[in-house]
């Protein structure tokens, strides 16, 4: 899968033109000669298609780095992962840019508009990939694969692709709501030519997402039982679980679906996963074949040969050291940009009274004082992802940058957290003793022993328990929006609202705003309050 159904196929061309309705053409037709009928004629051209739909998340456009899927953004920063990533870490506590590039410090200042440029680009990202998603989904019914003549064991893996492709874009559209909240909604049935798609609620969104999650579950292939870096029902309850913990903030105070969070976190815990032995491993270049398979549930793959681009783990690894920290200590002998480090907040979560070492804390330097966020020496580097394989060699890489590190974005550490915080928000079906439990075996995995284990639990303890286990992996923004610790003045950090000791900002900001774009060109969406 990392170095096969994961190469970018450029036939797709056909599937995914554009959808992005600030486009005004929500389907527009195809240019090139490859029809659908020729495409999806065998069951290997279903296969390739189905490569578009993962390859939207690690790929920026048809001609490698040439060009980008997107409109008004470079291929470089197009990368969904990149544009993820930074939306949900720049505004925390755990990372500051030190790039000047127009709109980067609008996030951990937190003064971002509409027309911003990366989130402009995240929003059309996750459209883009539900718009190439939709276009198999289309291809893929049982009367298509009867009119191509494609029947038995053929027909029966083109169902599992299309139970896939439907995963995909329900993460998508999680993505959408998490972020956005009130995107416009289109899918298969979404009529072809001019259309100005309609906006969906953030509550109704939530539903779709439930539902469609819930009915491809008898779908997709068992547990573990799938290719490497493809969705399974495992990925399925994972996605389930940590959208029921979030939903008061999708579905308001008092709609909280905790119990639904610990049935669903229990499916994961109970599919057969298992802690990786090393914690470390789970972030190097040779995650798709040493302990951290164990307990990777979905990846985004990459390889530094194969599959490359300046987002992604190469993004991640190369913006989070210099040159002077030498980089081919962190496999990327030829790259090192200088640009996201930590906040002081970060490395103090693992500060402990009694001299323990948590082996998850890893930081490069020792000056945590930012009295100037473009400075990329003031703030603790973080050097958890390495394109290193477990054995200390450096992956193979075409130029010495790209990387070939896969991005977790489902692991068994998020579920027993998950478990636990639900028990303890009031959810049923789950006990304090076995979520106790959860996440001591994180600890002991942390201390090498039981020395750091806790004696009992609190809600109080999730949050810095989540940013010691999660950190730098997408997780924080929404974390800190769930426990009201994002835009309020009751939690502070440097430059949280553009000044050097922090300050609250505007409430609205728990959401980020429609694009500009789409929304002078659509007239079905209105804006996000604040913006």
């Amino acid at each position: 899968m990392k170095k096969n159904l994961l190469k970018y196929t450029t036939i797709i061309a056909l599937i995914a033109v554009s959808l992005v309705s600030c486009q005004k053409d929500l389907n527009r037709v195809p240019t090139n000669t490859t029809t659908a009928d020729v495409l999806y004629s065998t069951p290997a051209g279903y296969k390739e298609s189905l490569a578009k739909v993962y390859g939207a998340f690690a790929l920026t456009g048809s001609n490698g780095n040439a060009s980008s899927d997107l409109g008004g953004i470079d291929a470089g920063t197009s990368d969904f992962l990149r544009l993820w990533w930074s939306a949900q870490e720049w505004p925390t506590e755990e990372a500051v840019c030190a790039w000047n590039d127009v709109g980067v410090p609008d996030f951990h200042n937190m003064t971002w508009a509409a027309s911003n440029t990366l989130l402009n680009g995240l929003y059309n990202r996750s459209i883009y990939q539900i718009t190439v998603a939709n276009a198999f989904i289309r291809e893929s019914t049982d009367d298509k694969l009867a009119s191509r003549g494609i029947t038995g064991t053929d027909a029966t893996n083109v169902r599992y692709y299309r139970a896939e492709a439907r995963f995909l874009r329900a993460f998508q559209y999680w993505v959408l709501m998490d972020l956005f909240g009130n995107p416009p909604y289109v899918d298969e049935t979404t009529p072809i030519g001019k259309y100005y798609p309609a906006q969906i609620s953030r509550a109704k969104l939530f539903a779709y997402i439930e539902s469609e999650l819930k009915a491809i579950d008898p779908l997709l292939v068992a547990p573990k039982q799938n290719e490497y870096g493809r969705a399974d029902e495992a990925a399925d309850w994972a996605l389930l679980a940590r959208m029921y913990l979030n939903s008061e903030v999708y579905l308001g105070t008092g709609n909280g679906r905790y119990t639904d969070a610990i049935t669903y976190a229990s499916k994961v815990i109970s599919a057969g996963y298992s802690l990786s032995s090393s914690y470390a491993n789970l972030f190097l270049a040779d995650n798709n074949t040493n302990s951290a398979t164990s307990e990777n549930i979905l990846t985004i793959n990459y390889d530094g040969v194969n599959t490359q681009n300046y987002g992604g783990t190469t993004y991640i690894i190369n913006a989070s050291i210099n040159g002077a920290m030498g980089p081919s200590n962190y496999g990327v002998p030829n790259g090192g940009w200088g640009g996201n480090r930590s906040t002081a907040n970060l490395p103090a979560l693992f500060s402990d009274p009694s001299g323990k070492t948590d082996k998850r804390a890893m930081f490069y330097g020792t000056n945590t004082v930012m009295n100037d966020e473009t400075d990329f020496t003031q703030g603790l580097a973080v050097v958890k992802f390495k394109n290193l394989t477990s054995t200390g060699t450096t992956a193979a890489s075409s130029n010495g940058t790209f990387c070939s590190t896969d991005f977790p974005l489902f692991r068994l550490g998020e579920m027993y957290l998950v478990y636990a915080e639900a028990v303890l928000r009031g959810g049923t079906g789950g006990s304090t003793g076995t979520a106790l439990q959860y996440v001591n075996l994180l600890r002991t995995r942390a201390y090498s022993n039981a020395t750091g284990n806790l004696t009992s639990l609190a809600l109080s303890d999730i949050l810095p328990e989540r940013g010691r286990e999660l950190y730098w992996e997408g997780f924080r923004r929404t974390d800190l929006i769930r426990f009201g610790m994002f835009t309020s003045s009751t939690y502070l950090w440097p430059w949280k609202g553009g000044i050097k000791d922090g300050k609250g900002v505007e409430s609205f900001r728990t959401l980020y705003p429609i694009p500009t774009s789409d929304i002078t060109n659509n007239p079905n969406l209105t804006q996000n309050t604040g913006y």
